[in-house]
């Protein structure tokens, strides 16, 4: 399990996957692409960052919310592979949500984060597309949202 092996390295501990917050699923599949619905900063049952990047929430911290994101996304992931991480094939898009001030425009940045973090865990396979999209307003008052679509075998 060399997935496993590289988040225990990176000193990552997968949390359980977070259940819907409405009437929707964490995921779906659709032959070998899973698209995963958005995963928000969510740490113990409850988000770890609130309000607006830029009056809240400091871009530091706005991109700890992201790297939250992403390994809340690394656990669907899991999820949808019964377990083994090393299925994912490709992470083939990342979609980014960021809560920010009028005229804020590092959304880039932020979702970096969590981008950072999947080449991280999954090397080339985790080089994805990605959209950064400013926002007025995300569930829970959290400050980002983060979905993906993702190859698995």
């Amino acid at each position: 399990m060399q997935i496993e092996k590289r988040l225990a390295e990176l000193g990552i501990t997968l949390p359980e996957p977070a259940a819907p917050v409405a009437n929707y699923v964490p995921f779906v599949q659709y032959a070998d692409l899973v698209s995963i619905s958005g995963q928000i900063p969510i740490e113990n049952g409850k988000p770890a960052f609130l309000g607006i990047v830029g009056a809240d929430v400091s871009l530091e911290d706005a991109c700890s919310a992201a790297r939250l994101c992403a390994i809340n996304l690394i656990a669907q992931m899991k999820a949808v592979c019964d377990g083994n991480l090393d299925r994912v094939q490709r992470v083939v898009k990342l979609g980014g949500f960021v809560n920010g001030i009028n005229g804020f425009a590092q959304q880039p940045q932020v979702i970096n984060a969590a981008s950072d973090l999947m080449v991280d865990v999954f090397g080339d396979k985790g080089r994805h597309s990605r959209s950064a999209v400013g926002v007025n307003g995300l569930p829970l008052n959290v400050p980002v949202e983060i979905d993906a679509l993702v190859e698995i075998a």
